[in-house]
């Protein structure tokens, strides 16, 4: 389950990529292992951004 910091940075990481840059979203998921929520984006698949359990973009 995440956090409602990486709740809080999905909502801000998600609106600019599908409002403002125009790239669609493949996959979100949280990594077991880090507690990072990952996100997969992009039409090539090519952005991967990482929100940490405190809210930090990676």
């Amino acid at each position: 389950m995440p956090t409602y910091q990486q709740l809080e940075g999905l909502y801000r990481i998600c609106y600019y990529l599908t409002y403002r840059a125009f790239q669609p979203i493949h996959l979100i998921c949280i990594d077991q292992r880090t507690k990072n929520l990952f996100i997969l984006a992009g039409d090539q698949e090519d952005i991967e951004i990482e929100v940490t359990p405190i809210g930090e973009v990676i």
